[in-house]
This record gives structure tokens, sequence and C-alpha cells, in this order.
């Protein structure tokens, strides 16, 4: 896959799972998301958004760091957490960032012991992950990105305030929106939460 200064061994993972050719929403978004600037990006479903999450991420952390986590991903149910999960393993295999999914019908207290021992990637839906940093106490400071998938239907099921009550717990970091329709609820909570986000519409429909 073709991107600029992409790292070597994510490149290699990448091809090895077929995806030789990098599409045009992950040639447009890459060097923005690279640079750590705030961003929503539209586009539609099947078009390979989350792909593109994954790549930026394991692009931007390379190797396991520390002992909190350092990527928040937010998504809509436990199918999404499981494969969210398996994609990050896939294309993941030649670096060693450590990766949890956790989701309502989840074991909450196995969920904390391995937060805190240590993780860089944290996969969640909002209300279990807000339920853990109220009870646990974690510091999200260390957060250098914090995603949200579909965050249109997010927030069209109400999540828009989790939402802001967690990113409002993090001091500084990347936020970056995906969303299959950019509608009014997804721009106002971008301009909220965001610094000079930057807008990609794409219309590209193929992975």
């Amino acid at each position: 896959m073709k991107l600029k200064k992409i790292n070597e061994d994510l490149q290699k993972a990448l091809v090895e799972n077929g995806l030789t050719d990098a599409n045009v929403m992950q040639i447009e978004t890459f060097s923005t998301i690279k640079s750590g600037k705030d961003a929503v990006i539209q586009s539609a479903k099947g078009s390979g958004k989350s792909t593109t999450l994954i790549i930026n991420v394991i692009q931007r952390m390379e190797k396991s760091f520390g002992e909190s986590t350092r990527v928040l991903i937010l998504v809509e149910n436990k199918e999404r957490v499981l494969e969210m999960e398996e994609m990050f393993l896939k294309y993941g295999t030649y670096h060693d960032l450590s990766i949890l999914g956790v989701h309502e019908k989840g074991d909450i207290d196995y969920d904390k012991n391995i937060i805190s021992m240590g993780l860089d990637v944290l996969i969640g839906t909002p209300n279990k992950i807000n339920a853990m940093f109220s009870s646990a106490g974690f510091n999200i400071n260390t957060i250098k990105m914090f995603v949200v998938d579909d965050a249109d239907i997010l927030f069209r099921n109400r999540m828009d305030a989790v939402v802001l009550r967690l990113s409002n717990s993090i001091e500084k970091t990347q936020r970056i929106f995906f969303c299959t329709t950019l509608t009014e609820r997804v721009e106002t909570l971008a301009d909220k939460i965001m610094i000079e986000p930057t807008f990609f519409e794409i219309q590209e429909s193929t992975t």
C-alpha cells in the first residue's frame, strides 16, 4: 500500500492481507491524521473507514509504550468491538500493541484489571467505557487519539453526551470522528470538542 512514509512493518501486514492499493480516503486523510490534527471523516458504508482508522492508529502508535491507555476508540456495539479487535490483530501482526475490546456483556472487573496492567488501544461502547473510567478513576490524560467510529449512529442513539463527557476528561488529545452521514449532531459536537477540525467528505464507496 503506497502511503507517504508509512511504517514498513505495517505496509508488509497490509500487503499480506491483500491491501496493496490505498483508496481515496486513505490517501486523502493519511497525512492529516498522522500529523495529530483533529478530523471528521465522512464516507459511505463499506468504504473502508475501519481499515483507515486502524492503519492510522498503528502508524501513530508503532509499538507498545508505557502503562496507560494511549488510544480510545468508541464503537456502536459488541459486534463492532469484536470486529475491530480482529482487524487490529490482523493488520498489527508485526507490532506489539496491546489491544482490549470491552462491551456491556463483558466482565467489568476483569476489563479494569487488564487496563490497570497496561494497554495501548482500548475499544469499547460508550456506556461501558464511561462506567469503567467513572468507577476506576483511571488517568485518561495519557490518551493520544480519541476516536469515535460511526459517530452519526452513536449520536442518533443519544450517546453524544457520553462522548462529550469522556472528551472533556482528556486535557489534550487528537479527536477523530468517522461517520457515514455528516449530520448536524456530528458537526455540532465536532465544533464543541475539536480544535479547527479538518472535514473530509469522501465520495468513493469501495474499500
